[in-house]
């Protein structure tokens, strides 16, 4: 049996300006929305590596920069790009409809 998923509403897509994240806390989780050239997607704003945010970091281009120890990743996959991390980050499905960004948990 397949289980359920919960569909969270984050923000809206104006609240994230293009280049930059954006910490949103949404039920029981924390999450990063980013901003890429008007494309929105969504990690855990936890970094893996320690504790970081990743809301809090440098956005170049689909690559985020932890504020912590300078580990990245890309928001696109989650993959990591640049040590001390070694763990990628959590993604999700991004939707958005009528300009509200909303993500399956």
């Amino acid at each position: 049996m397949q289980a359920m998923s919960t569909r969270l509403e984050l923000c809206r897509v104006a609240d994230v300006e293009v280049g930059t994240a954006r910490k949103v806390e949404a039920g029981d989780r924390v999450l990063a929305v980013y901003n890429v050239g008007g494309e929105i997607f969504v990690t855990e704003d936890a970094c893996t590596h320690g504790p970081g945010s990743l809301s809090e970091g440098m956005l170049e281009d689909d690559i985020i920069e932890c504020n912590f120890h300078g580990g990245q990743f890309n928001v696109r996959t989650g993959e990591v790009v640049m040590p001390p991390c070694f763990e990628p980050v959590k993604t999700y499905k991004v939707m958005v409809e009528n300009g509200v960004v909303f993500v399956d948990v």
